[in-house]
């Protein structure tokens, strides 16, 4: 059996991005404790041999052994004296030099080791040396540290596979370690001063500091990557880190602007199509330089995307939970800022990044945040899902987002804000021509003519080019029905979904404040309606007006959609909505310039159903009725009000023969007009006048002057009565916003005229000395006088 050889495999880029974060930060902290356990153990060492040489050279150093006076007899002798005395071992004899020797055996005093732990005179030595002390300390060798390996490309012989490795490039820490080693010194040496205490200036200043080179190195990293995405993706990680800032003074503001930066690198950066997984028969196979290249870009870049939005993610669910980092870095104020930063971003790369990986979780993060209680972030996200639908063409995108606020609500029971319903209004699914046929669908290619073809081409290249555009036309109408296919098949479901929410809420949750949105979208989407359900409908809308629990808006909104529905496709449906027009009728006079003003919007939309798309089905007495009501109603409401209601009667008087009876007073036939009566049919209208008019003739407001001019003279089309083009090309609806007077200034704004200041005194006294001058010449006597004060005659001939 071949021995296996214990090679270490490198992991791959691939490898290292499934790698969790939780595991790749456990590696992390692991060799930093290492690194630093190394550094302090050696700083120990070095803090000891420093404290035994400042010791040393502190105390005064004793000899190892003291050499004593010595007592013979009665005789002492001194050190210099033995040494004078002594004599060297040549001019011994034998027997002396023996005798010594075995005297020095016996001796046990004169063979111990100095330096031994334990000596024997233990009680006598009253000193002993630091330095010793020291030196007795057992030596601990210091271990070299592991050299780190690089791996590179195996070699391969007849023997086999040849492991090829190298050293790293050791660092030059030797310079870094002086500087730590001095920097403790300095630290020890000065430990005991305090720290100087900065004023509010001084930190305000070094505040700004930081923050300035903070943002240098966000926009010298973000640069780097705009200029270069496939070669410097790795510094998109560096840039993510730093989203956690730990200085207390920047942090809030740092991580903000990573947060906005990282945003536009990636709307910068990110391709225009969808970055799938590579299979593992596409990881195996062998591809370029560039092919590599482009792929480690992609896994990379969909890589920290991933953790960027993870990151806005876990920032904000911090903040719903009111949950602090052991770090304390920010305050739980500060997160309310940093949470809003977070969804601006969440709803900008939702608009912005429809096509790319992650939009389903971008709209299963922001859809529930529609109904948060902060009510800026609850725009911020509605606004961002309105943008999507309006500018979502194919419809992928927009049922994403309806499925999710469909599980939402009925998740919740219903018990969400109006505002998330209200999004649905802003589908696009109303724009798009669905009776278009393919060819108008299809891309334009221009063909050549047949006299293009007998001029320039031979008749087999004719012959060829024959074939060759049938076949293209064939492929171009393929393409273009397969493409309106996919868009008749998204929008029918996106609907689908729209209905059943509007129809669960019409089922169970008719008192729910969700029901005027769910009227105002049956008015908008009715005509899609499936001709099955319209009677089913029709009966619940009645049945809801009839109950009297409804607002007037929200009866209004009823009123609407049933009309919508009629107008449609009911109109194949034998359906007489007489209930709703007597309906409308009796609630007109609801209507003032109070804070009902808004709702005549709705009422001039309903009109416009109900007469102009529906006029065959309309008898003359209705209208009739509806004409003098309107009138009585444009004397009550405010001034942009009457020229939608007058602009609505301009078209039922044009739409309707004989409607200018009402401006003759003789009467046209039998019985008395009932304006209290609340059927239109039978009030009589055929016998009143529209004595309105004329008090309308006199409005302040110039534009409903003209209208009322305009219907007194028979509402012409040309002539001198005729409206200008501005006026009469403009719909009913259109002129009450132009008009509207929302923010409390005249409009039209009136015309600022400046008299001229004179006094009326003075014009008095020129006057008055005028006639003395003419009266004087005719008698010929000229009179020199000074002009007349005649404000001061009055003052003095009024009584007190």
């Amino acid at each position: 059996m071949k021995s296996k050889k214990n090679t270490k495999r490198i992991p791959s880029f691939r490898k290292l991005l499934r790698t969790s974060q939780i595991k790749l930060d456990n590696k992390l902290k692991n060799r930093q404790y290492k690194q630093q356990s190394a550094v302090k153990k050696y700083r120990k060492e070095q803090k000891k041999l420093r404290e035994a040489i400042r010791d040393a050279i502190a105390s005064k150093p004793f000899p190892l052994e003291e050499s004593k006076k010595k007592k013979v007899g009665k005789y002492l002798y001194d050190k210099h004296e033995e040494e004078e005395d002594a004599l060297p071992l040549d001019m011994m004899d034998e027997d002396d030099l023996k005798l010594m020797e075995d005297l020095a055996q016996k001796a046990s005093f004169l063979t111990r080791d100095l330096s031994s732990n334990e000596p024997v005179h233990v009680k006598k030595r009253k000193h002993e040396s630091v330095i010793e002390k020291y030196e007795k300390v057992p030596r601990h060798m210091q271990t070299e540290p592991e050299k780190e390996l690089i791996h590179l490309l195996p070699i391969k012989d007849k023997s086999g596979i040849i492991p090829q490795t190298m050293e790293k490039p050791a660092l030059n820490t030797a310079q870094d370690e002086d500087e730590d080693t001095e920097e403790m010194e300095e630290a020890e040496d000065f430990n005991e001063e305090p720290l100087p205490v900065l004023t509010p200036e001084e930190m305000a200043a070094q505040r700004r500091q930081k923050l300035q080179e903070r943002k240098m190195h966000i926009a010298a990293l973000a640069s780097a990557i705009l200029s270069e995405p496939d070669n410097n993706i790795k510094k998109l990680k560096e840039l993510r880190a730093m989203l956690m800032e730990q200085d207390p003074n920047v942090a809030v503001i740092v991580r903000k602007l990573v947060m906005v930066s990282l945003m536009e690198v990636f709307k910068d950066i990110v391709p225009s199509y969808k970055i799938r997984p590579l299979t593992e028969a596409e990881k195996a196979t062998k591809v370029k330089k560039e092919t590599q290249k482009l792929r480690e870009f992609e896994e990379g870049l969909v890589s920290q995307y991933k953790f960027y939005l993870e990151n806005l993610e876990q920032t904000i669910k911090d903040w719903k939970q009111r949950k602090l980092k052991k770090s304390n870095v920010i305050s739980l104020k500060a997160y309310k800022g940093l949470a809003e930063i977070a969804v601006k971003c969440l709803c900008e790369l939702l608009v912005t990044l429809p096509h790319f990986n992650f939009h389903n979780n971008i709209i299963v993060l922001i859809v529930p945040l529609m109904n948060d209680a902060s009510k800026k972030i609850s725009e911020l996200c509605c606004e961002a899902v309105k943008k999507l639908f309006k500018q979502d063409k194919l419809g992928y995108a927009s049922l994403g987002v309806v499925k999710v606020i469909s599980g939402l609500v009925r998740g919740r029971n219903y018990d969400v804000r109006p505002e998330v319903l209200k999004v649905f209004l802003h589908l696009r699914i109303k724009e798009v021509e669905l009776q278009k046929d393919s060819e108008d669908i299809a891309p334009k290619k221009k063909f050549m003519t047949y006299k293009e073809k007998r001029k320039n081409l031979s008749r087999m290249q004719r012959k060829w080019k024959k074939a060759e555009e049938k076949l293209e036309r064939e492929l171009l109408e393929a393409e273009a029905s397969e493409s309106k296919e996919k868009k008749l098949k998204l929008h029918t479901e996106t609907l689908n979904i729209v209905f059943v929410t509007y129809f669960r809420i019409l089922k169970k949750a008719q008192k729910s404040p969700l029901l005027p949105a769910v009227l105002e979208g049956l008015a908008k989407f009715a005509h899609l309606i499936n001709v099955e359900f319209f009677d089913d409908l029709l009966i619940v809308l009645h049945s809801l007006i009839a109950s009297g629990g409804l607002s007037y808006r929200e009866s209004l909104h009823c009123v609407l959609s049933a009309f919508h529905i009629l107008s449609g496709q009911g109109d194949v449906l034998n359906i007489d909505p007489m209930k709703f027009y007597t309906h409308l009728y009796r609630t007109l006079f609801s209507l003032h310039a109070g804070r009902t003003n808004d709702d005549i919007g709705i009422v001039l939309q309903c009109l416009d159903v109900m007469f102009a798309k529906r006029r065959k089905q309309v008898s003359q007495q209705r209208a009739l009725a509806f004409l003098k009501r309107l009138s009585t109603l444009a004397l009550h409401v405010l001034p942009n009000s009457s020229v939608g209601i007058l602009a609505t009667n301009r078209v039922l008087m044009q739409t309707f023969p004989r409607m200018d009876l009402l401006l003759d007073n003789e009467s046209q036939g039998s019985g008395v007009y009932l304006p209290e009566l609340d059927e239109p049919e039978h009030c009589n209208a055929q016998n009143t006048a529209l004595w309105e008019l004329h008090l309308l003739q006199r409005h302040y407001h110039p534009i409903v002057q003209k209208f009322a001019a305009h219907l007194i003279a028979g509402a012409p089309t040309e002539g001198s009565g005729a409206l200008s083009l501005d006026l009469s090309q403009r719909p009913a609806t259109e002129l009450f916003e132009e008009y509207s007077v929302r923010g409390m200034t005249f409009n039209p704004p009136v015309a600022s005229v400046t008299p001229r200041r004179k006094d009326t005194f003075s014009q008095m006294d020129s006057f008055i000395d005028e006639e003395l001058n003419q009266q004087l010449q005719q008698h010929s006597v000229t009179v020199v006088h000074k002009p007349l004060d005649f404000a001061k005659h009055l003052k003095e001939a009024s009584p007190s």
